[in-house]
């Protein structure tokens, strides 16, 4: 019996060393949602804002590696499998992006254009011009926990 509870313990541990673990929850919880999820009880129909609302968190969580939220989040809202153009999401949100901003989800374009108040220098379009937040690149898409704190 101390033998099984020693192989348990280890077990544990490695899965938690290797994420693994957090991983096997949140695909347990997406499972059980599958399962609960009453399909007789009609969704209301998808509006154009929670279209583009749900793109602009999905794309954040699946750059983040958070795929089963992103799994749960398509599933529980009926957002299309397939995930919207970039581009069009960009232009339907009259966002213009520098070519650092393509590299991260839109979100944080958009977070950094009302961090910095809106105060971009951008004389040749009337649209909003996102620009890439300072995070370090080798910070995203760790989880907050890996991540270095100021």
């Amino acid at each position: 019996i101390l033998t099984d509870l020693f192989i348990i313990t280890v077990l544990k541990d490695t899965l938690e060393k290797r994420g693994a673990l957090g991983q096997i929850k949140a695909r347990i919880r997406a499972e059980v949602f599958n399962a609960l999820d009453d399909q007789s009880e009609p969704r209301p129909p998808l509006s154009h804002e929670n279209l583009l609302i749900n793109e602009l968190i999905r794309e954040y969580l699946e750059y983040n590696k958070y795929k089963y939220a992103a799994s749960v989040l398509t599933a529980e809202s009926g957002q299309p499998e397939v995930p919207l153009d970039r581009q069009f999401l960009a232009k339907e949100l009259n966002v213009v992006e520098d070519t650092n901003g393509k590299s991260v989800p839109l979100l944080y374009g958009i977070l950094s254009h009302f961090l910095h108040g809106g105060k971009e220098e951008n004389t040749q379009n009337a649209f909003p011009k996102v620009f890439l937040l300072n995070y370090p690149k080798q910070n995203l898409g760790k989880p907050p926990t890996e991540r270095n704190q100021k």
